[in-house]
């Protein structure tokens, strides 16, 4: 205010402020309704996958609702940061938000590896319960102390859908890996998922992955459909395994500090956006993924086989219930009890 600078009644206006801000209640910095801020959301896939487009709906909805007080820049496809440093940025404000993978986390939250553990889903339909907030799993994920500790919040959790496992040969028993190398994220549910199998788990960053498959530098590796095929991996591989082993989920992270700084009315625009963007990525990600099939289906030049119930459970046999065991300390015997629980109540 200009009129504070005048000497002669500072003292009174100042006074005056500081009284009529605690008879309201309002804290000053929470308070402004013209503050306007920037949030940069990184990720490595392209725009027309399931997180590409829930990222454009996210930043759509809160430059909407929050009326332009919110600038959102989103960068697809590595653009700003990949594999390797994104989680450096998300820590150190480089960027605001990101959707990263679960195996990203490993590092800082190990715990978060209980979605990197294999056959926690049969079918995309059962994720929204079996993650929801209430259960083991879901606190996990959106109570996670060390998350907190690192200066992160979860806003949500968006699919990307099944992991299949593409290669130059069909996959339809765990003796079809031996000795192949697959690229994997970096997770150690992951390694000793892909060791028990059989194979080299070579963990390499998604942005890497077509030109390690053309040069032969692996053999093949897991992933769902959409980023198999926007991502061109199926074009110098000649089968996809629709295993439906695995779950690839992104936690929609934001800087915690970035976050606590908004005004109390923006703080609700981003959960409000989150949870719309959510919704939204679930409804997409099927459609996109069928899609991605059907475009590798006519490609012609990959073909997709789908293994029998036998040939599917003779890679579950191996791997459930050992490896929710071998990580139980790390994940906790809260989550693993429930989800040995409710894969008994499947079979």
């Amino acid at each position: 205010m200009t009129s504070i600078r005048r000497s002669g009644w500072k003292p009174l206006v100042a006074c005056l402020s500081i009284c009529l801000l605690a008879l309201s209640g309002c804290n000053p910095a929470r308070s402004g309704t013209q503050e306007k801020f920037e949030l940069r959301f990184a990720h490595v896939t392209s725009t027309g996958t399931p997180k590409g487009l829930a990222a454009d709906f996210f930043a759509k909805q809160i430059e909407e609702k929050s009326e332009g007080r919110i600038k959102v820049e989103v960068f697809p496809n590595s653009e700003l940061y990949g594999d390797k440093d994104e989680m450096q940025a998300l820590q150190s404000n480089a960027v605001q938000m990101l959707a990263p993978a679960s195996a990203k986390f490993t590092t800082i939250a190990p715990s978060l590896q209980v979605l990197d553990l294999p056959f926690i889903f049969d079918h995309p339909d059962e994720i929204p319960e079996i993650v929801s907030p209430d259960t083991e799993i879901g606190k996990a994920i959106y109570a996670n102390p060390d998350l907190e500790a690192n200066g992160l919040k979860v806003l949500g959790l968006w699919d990307s859908g099944m992991k299949q496992i593409h290669s130059n040969n069909p996959t339809l028993s765990p003796k079809d890996m031996t000795g192949k190398k697959y690229r994997i994220q970096p997770s150690d549910v992951l390694r000793t998922q892909f060791e028990t199998w059989g194979g080299i788990p070579s963990p390499l960053a998604f942005a890497e992955v077509y030109n390690g498959l053309q040069q032969g530098l692996i053999d093949g590796g897991e992933n769902t459909y959409s980023n198999i095929e926007s991502q061109k991996m199926h074009t110098v591989q000649k089968y996809v395994t629709e295993l439906n082993h695995g779950y690839i989920g992104y936690i929609l992270t934001v800087n915690k500090r970035w976050y606590d700084e908004l005004p109390d009315d923006l703080q609700a625009v981003v959960d409000e956006s989150a949870d719309e963007a959510s919704e939204f990525n679930r409804e997409e990600a099927q459609k996109v993924n069928a899609e991605s099939k059907r475009l590798i289906e006519e490609s012609g030049g990959t073909k997709i086989v789908v293994p029998t119930k036998k040939e599917r459970q003779s890679f579950k046999d191996l791997v459930v219930p050992s490896e929710y065991e071998k990580y139980r300390d790390v994940i906790g015997s809260e989550v693993i009890d429930e989800l040995l629980q409710r894969d008994k109540e499947r079979e």
